[in-house]
């Protein structure tokens, strides 16, 4: 059995269903469709040099990979290549022949530190040390019991607070953009993101298939957005993408307030799970998350490595 790296071709349905598989096995608390897939592979940010990977073992996608170049970080030389492997599908070679591939593509585009994302088990870990790549920061995946786990009250938002949805904003989602440029800026990560782009977010973001307009909360103070909790869908789970506060708006439970709302709105929909994410350093997302009752299904290490 021979196994073979390719780029995904997007003009092949069979391509991003079996990406989309093979991340659904993988990493079961991450939604994903062919869809999803494929708007990332299509619509991602022509200076991030995105690209996704297939491994291949006798017509049979085994493997995946995510690489592409931190365009929106001011330190340049970064990228990160994710590569993930089918729990059934591995000591095949897939993942060593995808990093490979994955780092000789991002050396030939500039990229001289390469971040990757490994899922905190020890063999995951083996092979990323093995490669060369030294552990950096920790995250962990959430998941919520929507159908049996009681949520907490819905609350009367505070004076001059008001609850609606990312739907009320689909004339004009610029103060949505405004909002999630400055929540992400201030997210913990070993890359600084900074974007300006509104074109290029409206394609990437706004527009995602995964993007649910109704279920995403947002508190309105003066008729502009100061937190957000932006919701998922696939049909069938929902999962919690970014929540958020603007800087000005911090400290008044805002946050909570956007997602107890979305949560309650998921349940109402019929949603039994919902699931999300968080680093191990954002302490008040976690406080919020826990009081929820959330509890980590998974956790991931981010890795990184010098190239040349």
């Amino acid at each position: 059995m021979t196994v073979i790296v390719r780029d995904l071709r997007p003009d092949v349905r069979a391509d991003a269903e079996g990406f989309s598989r093979v991340r659904r096995h993988a990493l079961p608390f991450i939604l994903s469709t062919p869809e999803s897939v494929l708007h990332h592979l299509t619509h991602s940010h022509p200076d991030a040099r995105f690209g996704q990977l297939i491994a291949e073992e006798d017509g049979e996608v085994i493997g995946t990979a995510q690489v592409g170049v931190a365009h929106d970080s001011p330190e340049p030389g970064q990228g990160f290549a994710n590569i993930y492997t089918r729990p059934d599908r591995t000591r095949r070679g897939a993942g060593s022949l995808l990093l490979r591939t994955a780092e000789d593509r991002l050396a030939a585009l500039d990229v001289r530190k390469v971040f990757a994302w490994v899922l905190d088990e020890p063999h995951n870990r083996a092979f990323a040390e093995r490669h060369g790549y030294k552990s950096s920061r920790s995250a962990c995946f959430l998941r919520l019991d929507l159908a049996n786990r009681p949520l907490p009250p819905r609350q009367d938002p505070p004076p001059g607070v008001e609850l609606r949805t990312a739907a009320d904003f689909a004339d004009d989602p610029r103060p949505m953009f405004g909002l999630d440029a400055e929540a992400t800026s201030d997210e913990p990560s070993d890359i600084e993101a900074e974007f300006h782009d509104y074109e290029a977010w409206l394609e990437e973001t706004w527009q995602h298939p995964l993007l649910d307009l109704g279920l995403t909360s947002v508190a309105v103070v003066d008729g502009r957005p100061a937190a957000f909790s932006v919701a998922h869908t696939d049909g069938t789970c929902y999962g919690t993408a970014m929540t958020g506060t603007a800087r000005a708006y911090r400290g008044r439970g805002l946050a909570k307030l956007a997602k107890n709302d979305s949560l309650h709105r998921a349940r109402a929909a019929g949603y039994t799970e919902a699931f999300t994410g968080n680093d191990t350093g954002n302490e008040p997302m976690i406080a919020i998350n826990k009081w929820f009752g959330y509890e980590v299904c998974a956790t991931e290490v981010r890795y990184v490595r010098e190239l040349g």
